[in-house]
């Protein structure tokens, strides 16, 4: 039961980890534009929230899951 608790752990910090990533570089794109390995993020996000728009209550159900998940 150690090691699982352990994996655990290892994966919630590593998750931490990539969404403040994620979110920085979300603000860098913002701010600064055309800037080297965040260049494409601001519209990959944009892209994933206008298809999930456009599958309807499908794409309502894929949100709620994806909002689960970083629970």
């Amino acid at each position: 039961m150690k090691a699982i608790s352990g994996l655990t752990s290892i994966f919630d910090s590593l998750t931490k980890v990539v969404i403040s990533l994620l979110a920085l570089g979300i603000v860098v794109s913002l701010l600064g534009g055309n800037v080297p390995f965040v260049d494409g993020i601001a519209s990959n996000i944009i892209g994933l929230v206008q298809s999930l728009g456009d599958a309807g209550i499908v794409g309502l159900v894929a949100a709620i899951i994806i909002l689960n998940l970083y629970k």
